[in-house]
Order: structure tokens, then sequence, then C-alpha cells
């Protein structure tokens, strides 16, 4: 069943568990990550990039969502997310298109013009019951920033400045940076639980970790215990749906051309991947 994304985020908070935020790009990645949460009885988060609505389509791939959630899984809490916003447009696009949850990420933008934009978005989403998660620190990508010896404390996030800012948007969930990043940028040696500590002492709100998609299950649990609740999951899954179809077409003796058959292999692995996440977050049987 659809269900609000907050709804989920604090039962999280209050439980002392973490959910998935899963991104999703088709069909089967979809069904993957539905399938697992029913499997394991786990309220999840399914989320989008603007990337992924404009090669689905925006709309095509909301309903899909939506509708394989209502219809294979109407006992499991299910929220759809907006992941990675980064203009007033495609929140407004999203907002149109009926997404219940979008992330506004003004992360690389000054810290004022990321307070004051942040703020408008809450200011346009609230009114129609829509969840805002905002972003502050920095989480980096390849590409973006040279990889080796990186000053993180430049990228991670203030714990003061996390208060203030909090409490001047009004947002829902605040993303945080910690030395956590994107991909396969190298992150820092020990994420810095310190500051995620002090961060959840000063800001009363469900606090994300994005890009730990490779963290197991010791430095889930030690985020986790400083007021993690969820957790986005997007090159895990990636890998798997891949390397399912890359092992398919490298034994060429047995290779399938019934691309259900490949398809729906690479949807086994994702699935399976998605599970072990969930078992990591501790919220099976939280549905």
């Amino acid at each position: 069943m659809i269900t609000s994304v907050k709804e989920i985020l604090n039962k999280a908070k209050e439980g002392g568990y973490a959910v998935g935020a899963f991104n999703t790009t088709n069909m089967e990645t979809t069904r993957a990550i539905i399938e697992a949460a029913k499997e394991m009885r786990s309220p999840v988060i399914i989320q989008m990039t603007e990337k992924t609505l404009e090669y689905a389509g925006g709309r095509a791939i909301f309903n899909l969502v939506k509708n394989i959630a209502e219809f294979y899984a109407p006992e499991i809490p299910v929220g759809i997310h907006l992941d990675h916003g980064k203009s007033l447009e495609i929140i407004n696009r999203c907002v149109n298109i009926g997404f219940p949850s979008v992330m506004y990420d003004g992360s690389r933008k000054s810290y004022a013009d990321n307070l004051l934009l942040t703020k408008n978005v809450v200011g346009v989403c609230h009114p129609k019951d829509i969840c805002v998660q905002g972003e502050l620190g920095s989480v980096p990508y390849i590409g973006e920033t040279e990889m080796g010896e990186i000053d993180w404390d430049k990228y991670m996030t203030d714990p003061a400045q996390a208060a203030d800012f909090a409490k001047q948007t009004g947002i829902d969930a605040l993303a945080v940076a910690i030395g956590n990043a994107h991909g396969f940028f190298k992150e820092r040696a020990i994420p810095d639980y310190d500051r995620l500590e002090a961060i959840h002492k000063l800001v009363d709100l469900p606090l994300i970790l994005h890009g730990a998609s490779d963290w197991e299950n010791g430095k889930v649990k030690e985020v986790i215990a400083r007021g993690i609740c969820c957790f986005n999951v997007d090159t895990a899954t990636r890998l798997a749906f891949v390397n399912s179809l890359a092992g398919a077409f490298k034994d060429q003796h047995n290779l399938s051309f019934d691309i259900r058959k490949l398809l729906g292999d690479a949807q086994e692995e994702v699935k399976n991947t998605v599970m072990k996440k969930m078992g990591y977050f501790g919220s099976g049987g939280k549905a």
C-alpha cells in the first residue's frame, strides 16, 4: 500500500531501525524491491532520480511503481520518493505528477542559497501534504572532484548548522554527510560517528545516509545507533542487475534469447541484494 514516506521514516526513527530507499529505473527493479519487501515483511521506499524520469517518462515510471505496490503488495508500506531533485523545475514537475515525497538537493550551493531554496520547496510541498527531504553537507561523486586524500571536513555536515537548517526550513528529513560517498568514490576510511551523534542530538528529524550501498552490518549498526533511519541504495542493485546480464551473455553455449528469462534472472539477483540490505537495516518484520 502506498504510505507516507514521513510516516515510514518516523516509525523507523522511533523503532530504532532503518529502512531502505532503493532506486528503480524499470519494471524488473521495481518488482524485485517489492517482492523483497513482501518476503521480508519490511516497509520500503522506492525512489527515482531526474534521469530516470527522463529515461522512463515521469508519469509512466511513477504509475508503474504505484500500481505494482498497490496490486502486488497491499499489505506492505511502500513510499514513493524523488531522489536528488536539484531544481525547482523538477520539484514542481514531480508535484504535478503526484509524488508524495521529494528531496531537494541544494548541497552544492552556498548555505544561504540552500536554506532559502529548500524553504521555498517546503512552502510549495507542505500545503499539498508532500514530504520534503533536504541535504546539508556534500556527498561526493566520481567525476565531480578528484579522488584521493581530500579534506573531508569541507564536505561533512556541521551539526550546529544542521540544527539551524532544520529549524528554518521546516523539512521532514535531513540527508547528512559524515564521510560517505556516492557510487565508486572512495569514502572516508572511518565515518565520523562523533559528528553524526552530535547532529542527532541537535536535530530531531529522521536522518538519511546517501552513498552507503557497500556498507555492511558493522557500520550500518553504528550509524543506526546514532540516528540514521534510512539508507539510500542504488549502486548495489545496479551491480546485481548488470552482473547477472553480463554473466548470461558470457556463457555463449547456454545463452538464452528469451528476454523474460534474462531480465527475470537479473530481477532475482536484485531481490536477493535488497533482502540482504533489509536484513542489515533491521526493517524485516516491521511492516
